[in-house]
């Protein structure tokens, strides 16, 4: 077996290991462990583009185009995520090894994840990346620096993404045993043929895998910000820290997508026309609700959080046209609101960090303060309405253009519509940063 295919996340997860150990042994007020995680990250990716394609372990793990892809948007993700944090957890001198540490298991977690070829390695993964997500997202809870109010957002952030994580986990665990009832395998494309052997032989889909269908949609839907599934969302963005946050909004995502992309593109593809319309509808719902309710936000964090509800509607558009086409366009919008999104945050953390706040309204006369970051946070907000030529542009065209080419006018017409409602709230942080004045 080429265990070389392993060596991006055996040397994450050591290097991991190693930032702990550091933190032990290093002096509270000469640390500076981010730069230290942000060397791990860089050598990673290194190893991840060198790395070869294959199988291990029967396939429990695979190594292949859709994997090294993710990775890099995990890494990515992960490394703008550390490199807007080192300021802030300096400030708090206090748990910069744990922070660090668990963030780069978070990506090894979710690498594992996006190399999955088998459910219970899958559910594995998973845990491993939301675990240590739950810890990061109630990291404020002890910053004495920080108001009251902040620190209780904090430890509410963290309990609720808990309670609901674990139930969203344990609706996973009942589709899975399902599909191991109906199937007595857990490798996705043995999976495949056992289910196209019952179907010849039957003729029709059980009941039983009908209600598999509907929980591995809910156990991912979790992680996607589903409706109805998103209601941890706005809390949890609101209470973690803004970089959390930002990594939550992009890679939590594309774990989910891709975990999705794995199960149900390699073992029930063939069934789709029982899990697309299903798909399809809740993709028109996240397009809905998550655009009108982000209207009425006021505060940035929480706003981009109902908005990253919606653009996991428009990044479904290419999942429901079930074509390679289709995941051509997943992967550029990915790739495309991982900057974005990463970006908008980031330009975010830069403005709170000055002001101290994250209501909207003191976006106002921006441009004049800071004309840098004013032109910086436009651009991210117009791309991701899609604002041509912007690159949010040219993947909605191409998400969009699947969707039509299989027949999906009527979730197009919606997802266009719901653009425009977009428009308003984007573009109206821009408005504050230039036609306002404080």
């Amino acid at each position: 077996m080429n265990y070389q295919l392993l060596l991006p996340e055996v040397f994450l997860f050591l290097w991991a290991i190693l930032i702990f150990v550091l933190d032990f042994f290093w002096r509270r007020e000469k640390q500076n462990l981010g730069y230290v995680a942000l060397v791990g990250v860089i050598l990673t990716m290194l190893l991840a583009l060198n790395s070869p394609q294959g199988k291990l372990f029967g396939g429990m793990f695979l190594a292949d185009s859709l994997s090294s892809f993710f990775n890099m948007i995990f890494l990515l993700t992960g490394f703008l995520a550390i490199a807007s944090s080192i300021d802030f957890v300096r400030r708090l001198r206090a748990h910069q090894g744990e922070y660090f540490a668990l963030l780069l298991l978070c990506m090894v977690g979710m690498m594992f994840l996006a190399s999955a070829g088998e459910l219970i390695t899958l559910y594995v993964a998973l845990e491993l990346t939301t675990i240590s997500l739950y810890v990061l997202a109630a990291y404020l809870k002890n910053d004495s620096f920080a108001p009251l109010t902040t620190r209780l957002k904090s430890s509410e952030a963290g309990l609720k993404y808990l309670i609901l994580g674990a139930v969203s986990s344990a609706i996973l665990l009942y589709g899975i045993s399902l599909i191991f009832g109906l199937t007595g395998t857990t490798f996705l494309k043995e999976i495949k043929m056992a289910l196209i052997t019952k179907f010849l032989s039957y003729g029709e889909i059980g009941s039983a895998l009908i209600l598999s269908f509907v929980f591995f949609i809910a156990g991912f839907g979790f992680k996607l910000a589903l409706v109805p599934f998103h209601m941890w969302v706005p809390d949890v963005y609101e209470g973690a820290p803004t970089p959390i946050t930002a990594f939550l909004s992009v890679a939590s995502k594309a774990a989910g997508l891709v975990a999705f992309i794995r199960v149900f593109f390699e073992s029930f593809l063939v069934f789709q026309v029982d899990w697309v319309l299903l798909m399809a509808v809740l993709a028109a719902l996240a397009m809905i609700i998550g655009n009108i309710i982000a209207l009425l936000q006021t505060n940035i964090k929480r706003m981009l959080a109902y908005s990253s509800i919606a653009q996991i509607g428009y990044i479904l558009l290419g999942i429901v046209a079930a074509t390679s086409r289709g995941l051509a366009s997943v992967s550029f919008y990915v790739f495309v609101y991982l900057f974005a999104n990463m970006g908008a945050f980031i330009a975010a953390i830069a403005f709170s960090h000055t002001t101290g706040s994250d209501e909207i309204k003191d976006y106002a006369g921006l441009s004049r303060r800071s004309p840098v970051l004013a032109a910086m946070m436009a651009v991210f907000m117009l791309s991701l309405v899609g604002i041509p030529p912007l690159a949010g542009f040219t993947g909605k065209y191409f998400l969009f253009s699947a969707a039509i080419e299989q027949g999906w006018i009527w979730l197009v017409v919606v997802a266009i519509l719901t653009s425009v409602i977009s428009l308003y709230y984007y573009v109206g942080v821009v408005r504050q940063m230039y036609f306002k004045s404080r």
